[in-house]
């Protein structure tokens, strides 16, 4: 693609007052297709978003690569990337269509790293089960962004920086995943007690979140025990990451949900103030 063909693109897209940024703690795909707390907030969550996107980028935790993929395909499928649920959450569908052209402006505008544009990739589950509730018509495009999985939090962190420009466009840009989820431990229980360790860590991000303390959440291996209880391997702590780069300073947070599910995974939502 030319430079002036990408020029022309970026005109078609109405610069708007700025997107807020948000994350989803996403957890069970359940939650797809369960009406409970977590959905209807979803639900409110899209609501309250005064404009309609032009388009939502989800950076989810469960698309990771070997290098940076961003999704060119004008007609995303559906993924179930899951195994042993029941089969009605494998009949649901989520057509919305792809936004390519933004896609491609996305690559563009990453210049620290080479962008792959990926036409295979679909809509997994961290980002469906989350958008069938926020937005049910399934109609803005959708695309996604991977997470190179072989790189270090900072880098994901300065990445997720380059990106800024897309909320000015209208584009909505989701980090999907948890905070803690610890997979080991989870309890498969309706009641399950949260464990101590994943509240106080839960509470610890919230703390810093509201303090802005970004840097310590980014090195998050130098958070104690509890850090490591909650977050075993970085593939749902990642998508945090790129939401916090993708913050500008000053830029107040506001948490739109928190609650343990299954005993070791935190469901805490947040996004910057709209």
């Amino acid at each position: 693609m030319h430079l002036n063909e990408l020029k022309n693109i970026s005109r078609d897209y109405k610069t708007t007052n700025e997107m807020p940024v948000m994350f989803i703690g996403h957890g069970n795909p359940m939650n797809g297709i369960s009406d409970n707390a977590f959905t209807k907030a979803l639900g409110n969550m899209g609501k309250a978003i005064p404009q309609k996107p032009s388009a939502i980028l989800v950076i989810s935790a469960h698309w990771l690569t070997k290098g940076t993929h961003v999704l060119v395909s004008p007609h995303p499928t559906t993924i179930h990337d899951f195994g042993g649920f029941p089969e009605p959450l494998y009949q649901v569908q989520y057509p919305a269509p792809g936004a390519p052209e933004l896609a491609r402006e996305t690559k563009n505008l990453i210049t620290s790293v080479n962008v792959v544009e990926d036409h295979e990739w679909g809509l997994d589950h961290g980002a469906w089960t989350v958008l069938r509730h926020m937005y049910p018509k399934a109609d803005i495009p959708v695309y996604q962004l991977s997470i190179d999985y072989y790189q270090k939090p900072e880098y994901h962190f300065k990445l997720a920086a380059e990106l800024k420009e897309l909320r000015k466009k209208g584009v909505l840009i989701m980090g999907s995943g948890n905070i803690v989820h610890n997979l080991r431990q989870v309890s498969f229980s309706d009641n399950a007690k949260p464990y101590d360790w994943a509240i106080s860590f839960d509470e610890t991000v919230k703390k810093k979140l509201s303090e802005g303390a970004f840097q310590d959440l980014i090195n998050y291996h130098e958070l104690g025990q509890e850090a490591m209880l909650s977050i075993p391997t970085n593939d749902h702590y990642l998508p945090m990451i790129y939401t916090l780069g993708l913050i500008n300073k000053n830029e107040v947070i506001q948490f739109t949900y928190e609650e343990i599910q299954n005993g070791s995974i935190s469901m805490r939502c947040f996004q910057t103030a709209i």
